[in-house]
């Protein structure tokens, strides 16, 4: 889809476009980039083990060092911009990561932050330069909001598209038909002839949560109904298929705005009201929040809240839940032990009043465990869960904003308890 080009206003143009034409190459890179931003933070913060903030602090160097090369340029360059899009979309994921993992801010307020973000952003831009057209893209100022605008689309997907998966239970797998739906829908109003600018910023917003979703499905193992890739090999092929394209559209060129408006002139497009496009997307929003509404009800296991097994619904009965083995009778003792001594630790913190050493000491666990993942999970997924709950219960009583004593030892106790 594209956007209309806008008349020139109060700026001054300064450059040629400095963004690629809406072709199907652009949103082909595009998702691809969104599944590297996924698989690829989560290799260098988890297998990698080199932690979510100090991941986040380099990609947003490299991000700066980037962005400021892609602003030197005087006109669209397709590996500049697409080595920026790829870091950026990972950088946008670990932001993210970062409140809903270590500052504990649930996702449906990320969600509703980045929004209002998001639409704060459009809002200032469209009031400055009166356009948010891609095509419009030309000087400095418009270059600076539309890449404010790509990084907080970035983090919102990411949040809403966690927030998806937290109520509907859903796998990778299944989640990726909602974006993927909702990108149909986008497309079917986008060609009835709504709003084009709209249109294509919801279906890059959507592009995201696809990805993301895309990517999780590559990488989760066989055991949890993925494909078994791991996401170091999933963003080696996503790398490697981006550097093709982006290798393609350098030697053809086929993607540059000036050239695809010579070849193709402009012509009339049908447009509906204004009105005809909040009722239509208005329609697609109410129904999309009947479906997770509907699916959140339904007898699932919540993957995204950090809840262990005994605060399961009692709607799920016991025969949805299959016992998992002992952690010592699977896992290596090794890490067993590495994991009871922690949490041991956290305890005897928590048992002191020691609040403020206790948070240091329960990151510990979180980094060992995350970095263990790859090497557990395939061993035995049912106890890897199991385990997995539980720590989230123990990270989310440690790092609520007025921690109980009483939850802090009930949940490290229950750890414990499993770790035997």
């Amino acid at each position: 889809m594209t956007s209309p080009t806008s008349p020139p206003t109060v700026s001054e143009r300064v450059s040629a476009s400095k963004v690629p034409e809406v072709t199907i190459w652009f949103w082909l890179i595009k998702i691809l980039c969104t599944t590297v931003g996924e698989s690829f933070a989560d290799w260098i913060n988890v297998r990698l083990g080199v932690g979510l903030y100090t991941t986040a602090l380099d990609f947003t160097a490299v991000l700066a060092a980037m962005l400021a090369i892609q602003l030197r340029l005087t006109r669209y360059a397709p590996f500049t911009y697409w080595l920026t899009v790829v870091i950026v979309s990972v950088t946008g994921t670990l932001y993210t990561d970062i409140l809903t993992d270590k500052l504990g801010v649930p996702l449906a307020v990320s969600t509703t932050v980045f929004s209002v973000a998001l639409a704060v952003v459009f809002g200032v831009w469209f009031a400055r330069e009166r356009t948010l057209s891609i095509h419009s893209v030309t000087t400095r100022p418009r270059e600076l909001f539309y890449w404010l605008a790509v990084l907080v689309t970035f983090a919102l997907g990411t949040a809403a598209g966690d927030w998806t998966l937290a109520l509907t239970g859903w796998s990778a797998g299944v989640s990726v038909l909602l974006p993927g739906g909702l990108i149909v829908a986008v497309v079917v109003g986008w060609r009835a002839g709504v709003n084009a600018v709209l249109s294509f910023w919801l279906a890059y917003i959507l592009t995201r949560p696809l990805g993301a979703n895309l990517g999780d499905w590559l990488a989760t193992p066989r055991a949890d109904h993925g494909l078994g890739l791991g996401p170091g090999l999933t963003s080696t092929i996503f790398l490697a298929m981006i550097a093709a394209a982006v290798v393609y559209l350098m030697a053809t060129r086929v993607d540059v705005i000036e050239r695809w408006q010579k070849k193709t002139p402009a012509t009339p497009a049908r447009k509906v009201s204004a009105l005809s496009t909040v009722g239509y997307y208005t329609v697609v929003v109410l129904a999309t929040g009947a479906l997770l509404h509907w699916v959140s009800t339904q007898p699932h296991r919540d993957t995204g809240d950090a809840a262990s097994e005994d605060d399961v619904p009692a709607r799920v009965t016991s025969s949805a839940r299959v016992p998992a083995p002992l952690a010592s009778a699977v896992f290596p003792p090794a890490s067993i032990a590495l994991y009871r001594s922690i949490t041991q630790d956290a305890l005897a913190r928590v048992r002191a009043g020691d609040q403020q050493t206790v948070k240091t000491t329960i990151t510990g666990l979180e980094t060992a465990w995350d970095h263990d993942q790859d090497q557990l999970q395939p061993i035995n997924s049912a106890t890897w869960s199991s385990l997995d709950h539980k720590i989230d219960a123990v990270l989310k009583s440690i790092r609520a904003a007025k921690p109980s004593v009483d939850d802090e030892t009930r949940t490290l106790t229950t750890l414990l308890t499993s770790l035997r």
